[in-house]
């Protein structure tokens, strides 16, 4: 039980690094004209939450957010970093809430456990868009062109580079998930049943 909770441990350490590796390789589009950045930083919690579950993808999220903060930090107001930062990545460990039918479904193929957590995927980018798109309302707002509505503006805004992101994390976790799973199989799948 210790070797396993040390483990994981240091799989949060090793997500948080990545994630910060890959949020520093990030590309703003010319089309993309509300702001933001894609990027894959969301991968490696995406992995680690289907892989270990929703406590240990959340934390990772939460502490990648403080040192994201800390990689180019943008400050408003308490609230706001919270929101844009541990709030919104940690949002994005949501994705273990499929980790069970993600390792169940290893046993019927790695396909078909992929396809599975590609749901669970998207949930955890909408996590963070809900936190981001928040935060843009209270904190952004009078950046809204005249006219527009606060929530339609925060909404253009953050759904400008998220789904991106989202997008680029479904098409990476596609490949990496049965990469991983084949290297370094995750204990739990063993006790779905996966071969």
């Amino acid at each position: 039980m210790r070797s396993q909770r040390t483990r994981i441990l240091v799989e949060i350490a090793l997500c948080v690094a990545l994630s910060a590796v890959l949020s520093v390789i990030a590309v703003r589009l010319p089309i993309n004209f509300a702001g933001g950045t894609i990027s894959l930083s969301m991968v490696p919690i995406l992995v680690l939450a289907l892989r270990r579950g929703v406590v240990p993808g959340v934390v990772a999220g939460v502490l990648f957010g403080c040192v994201d903060y800390l990689i180019e930090p943008f400050f408003v107001a308490p609230i706001q970093v919270l929101l844009d930062y541990p709030l919104a990545f940690g949002a994005v460990g949501l994705a273990g809430l499929g980790s069970s039918l993600y390792l169940s479904a290893l046993g019927t193929g790695r396909g078909r456990a992929t396809a599975v957590g590609i749901p669970f995927i998207i949930l955890g980018g909408t996590g963070r868009f809900l936190a981001a798109w928040t935060s843009g309302m209270v904190f952004f707002g009078q950046n809204a062109p005249t006219g527009q509505p606060i929530w339609l503006y925060s909404a253009i805004y953050n759904l400008g580079y998220i789904v991106p992101s989202i997008a680029l994390s479904i098409a990476v976790a596609s490949v990496v998930l049965p990469a991983i799973e084949r290297a370094v199989p995750s204990p739990l799948s063993t006790e779905h049943g996966a071969t």
